[in-house]
């Protein structure tokens, strides 16, 4: 349990790290973002699918 809330810490200390400096997190192609007026409509599928394998890929390497 440990182990996973140290790697949990970490990565989003990254996450934020990388923000900092401009990395698109949340911005990326794919992304559909509607403005009309007062109304603002997100889905961010591209930003899902590249979390979903980030974290299946540090999930499979703490399971070994």
């Amino acid at each position: 349990m440990g182990k996973i809330l140290l790697l949990l810490g970490l990565g989003i200390a990254a996450l934020g790290l990388a923000m900092m400096f401009g990395l698109p997190i949340g911005r990326l192609p794919g992304d559909i973002y509607v403005r009309r007026g007062s109304f603002a409509f997100y889905v961010p599928i591209t930003s899902s699918i590249v979390v979903s394998l980030l974290l299946t890929l540090i999930l499979a390497l703490l399971r070994r």
